[in-house]
């Protein structure tokens, strides 16, 4: 379905030179506004949204219509199912397939009819993306998103400004629950492209021959001491070309610092606190464990990374995977209570599943953190008993909770621990540039492992 977006043929270029030449509320050029679609006569308050806020749909037509600035841009639309994944190729609606149960797109609007949407469609994302006939295009100021319905307010969505080279922007979707629809405000870039998102939704797009691969940073399972092959992220580029870019930017920091064919077992521990509920809602604890997953390419192939979320009862232990990854995190989260965390027992949870798997590689336990831990003596007894097995404890600090005590386990050095290291990610990790933050995730570990 993608051929001709991909390619950017001559069959595309007439398609594309057909809207943009129609009247008001078609796509802009040449660096033009994507203009709002006025509904005339509607004279209604306007509600913004934050990121990750969601609120109610009536059942009937909606339209979502984007703005963007500075940049010529594409809407589309996705249908998923229940698995987070589209039906079928025909699910990515865009400008060569404008229409498809009850979702259709016109210029710079996306219409769904909520009543026609059939019922194992369970989402609708709302996709804007980077002409891919402009060669290094990519947002810098964040598209607007306007949800008109009639009966109800206009309400407006204005995500963050980007900074990472996105090329593609997941703004909204639509959502069942209690037997009706809500829409989330997600606002979440990625550098993948259209045909890089549409592919981790499941959509099959056909693309042209690949040239040959520039060699990339290793990846696999080994000990310290050794090396092993050496392979590329032809399975990211596969799976999830979302993650391509991050995934190259952490092999970089690898290779930068001399531990290219290094191999680990890579965990990731979130805190699941009452404090922590609306990072979780703005997505940035999903952003977080992405960019955690993309290190993990190069440290572990099987393209996995086990998950415990640290909350009050018993730690909730699951997995997020290239083939799974997007919205994985929002999937999970919701069937953990919200508490006080409890990082001990996250950690003993952790550890007692890398025993278990019987891996020869040391582990590289990701453990974020967004306040200090109640049971701060335990923490002190895992880090010292866990030194001899082979684990590096890594305490990465963003939240709005007070982190002093990871960021003094090494203060002392009567009582410092030589496998454990913080990094503290400020309140918003999604700020911090690829390149700063992988430095900060393995500064220490490329040390611990060198030593």
């Amino acid at each position: 379905m993608l051929r001709e977006y991909v390619r950017g043929s001559s069959a595309h270029k007439e398609v594309r030179q057909g809207r943009i030449l129609s009247k008001a509320g078609t796509v802009g050029r040449q660096g033009s506004t994507v203009s709002l679609s006025a509904i005339k006569g509607a004279r209604m308050q306007t509600t913004s949204l934050r990121k990750g806020e969601n609120t109610g749909l009536l059942t009937a037509p909606v339209v979502l219509t984007v703005s963007v600035q500075g940049l010529a841009a594409d809407v589309s639309a996705l249908l998923l199912g229940a698995d987070g994944r589209v039906r079928s190729d025909d699910d990515l609606v865009f400008y060569n397939h404008p229409a498809q149960d009850g979702v259709s797109i016109t210029g710079s609007a996306v219409t769904a009819d909520l009543v026609r949407v059939p019922t194992d469609v369970d989402r609708l994302v709302v996709v804007v993306s980077a002409d891919p006939l402009q060669p290094g295009a990519v947002f810098t100021r964040a598209p607007i998103l306007s949800i008109s319905q009639t009966g109800s307010p206009t309400r407006s969505f204005t995500a963050p400004d980007f900074t990472s080279a996105e090329t593609v922007a997941v703004l909204a979707e639509l959502y069942r629950r209690d037997g009706g629809w809500k829409i989330r405000a997600v606002g979440q870039g990625y550098a993948s492209g259209l045909a890089g998102l549409a592919t981790d939704y499941g959509v099959d797009v056909e693309s042209e021959p690949a040239a040959t691969p520039v060699p990339l940073p290793a990846q696999g399972r080994q000990h310290s001491s050794s090396a092993g092959p050496a392979v590329d992220l032809s399975k990211v580029e596969r799976l999830a070309p979302g993650l391509l870019s991050p995934a190259r930017q952490a092999g970089k920091a690898l290779a930068d610092r001399d531990i290219t064919n290094r191999r680990a077992a890579v965990y990731l521990i979130l805190d699941h606190d009452w404090h922590m509920e609306e990072l979780y809602e703005s997505f940035a604890v999903q952003a977080f464990a992405e960019r955690v997953l993309a290190l993990s390419a190069n440290l572990d192939d099987d393209g996995t990374v086990p998950v415990v979320f640290s909350s009050g009862r018993e730690p909730f232990l699951e997995e997020i995977r290239l083939d799974n990854y997007r919205g994985r995190i929002g999937q999970l989260h919701t069937q953990v209570d919200w508490g006080w965390g409890n990082v001990a027992d996250a950690m003993r949870r952790a550890v007692g599943h890398y025993q278990e798997s019987g891996a020869a590689d040391p582990a590289f336990i990701v453990t974020q953190v967004g306040d200090e831990p109640w049971d701060k003596a335990e923490v002190r007894s895992l880090l010292q008993n866990t030194a001899s097995f082979g684990v590096f404890w890594l305490f990465v600090g963003f939240g709005r909770g007070k982190l002093a005590f990871y960021k003094n386990l090494n203060a002392s050095v009567s009582a410092s621990f030589t496998n454990v290291a913080f990094y503290d990610a400020s309140k918003n990790p999604g700020s911090v540039p690829d390149e700063r933050f992988y430095a900060g995730l393995v500064d220490a570990f490329a040390l611990w492992l060198r030593h």
